[in-house]
């Protein structure tokens, strides 16, 4: 299933609705893509020369990228797979030029930090997409939430969900703790949704662990 999670994701669904039926069956023919351009097992010479810009190593936040062919610059993680993060590039969305909620990188209205995983043939292992910790507090306070818009968008069925318990060190935020992990295995996908929320004792009240982080991996 395609997820339509940019920043103009409402400019988009408008658009497939209004779309000429014959342009609507050669795109439901078409390989269904996971995040707007990108789709597991492209290779990287294949990824989109432009709207995207500041390419960099996840491992190695100081280590940017001329371009998607770089990512051997990018040390390995535990499962030998390169991660490269990037950002949207605002000039080219036209959107972002009219209203601030269409600006920045963002994922089902939410302030996210995406990458892309490349094994040692360039091909995208994954993409993972991480709430924003730095996003403003109005926006941080539902980061949890991205979570579970995309295991909506993957189908209510089929999650095994593990659901954590507060730790000494942990407290729930108003009467809210949070601390999940879901996965559903698909014949074409692997998706793996982490969800937080919980306050440190003695934190101030404006600081807390809010996120959501989702991992798209091939199925089997």
């Amino acid at each position: 299933m395609k997820w339509i999670l940019t920043g103009c994701g409402a400019g988009l669904l408008l658009f497939a609705a209004f779309m000429p039926a014959r342009a609507a069956e050669q795109q439901q023919a078409a390989p269904q893509n996971d995040l707007r351009e990108f789709r597991i097992g492209m290779k990287a010479e294949d990824l989109p020369k432009s709207g995207y810009k500041d390419l960099s190593c996840i491992a190695a936040p100081g280590q940017k990228l001329p371009g998607w062919e770089a990512y051997r610059q990018c040390p390995k993680d535990a499962s030998g797979l390169h991660e490269v993060g990037f950002r949207y590039d605002e000039d080219a969305n036209l959107l972002a030029r009219l209203n601030d909620k269409y600006g920045g990188t963002r994922v089902g209205g939410h302030p996210v930090l995406v990458s892309l995983l490349l094994d040692d043939q360039g091909q995208m292992a994954g993409i993972r997409i991480v709430t924003d910790p730095n996003a403003r507090l109005y926006m941080h306070k539902k980061a949890f939430l991205l979570g579970q818009q995309a295991k909506a968008r993957y189908g209510d069925e089929g999650w095994t969900c593990t659901q954590g318990s507060p730790s000494e060190n942990e407290q729930p935020v108003g009467a809210v703790f949070v601390k999940e992990r879901c996965e559903k295995i698909t014949p074409t996908r692997h998706i793996i949704v982490e969800r937080d929320l919980f306050r440190h004792p003695g934190e101030d009240l404006k600081q807390f662990v809010d996120d959501s982080k989702i991992t798209i991996l091939p199925g089997g």
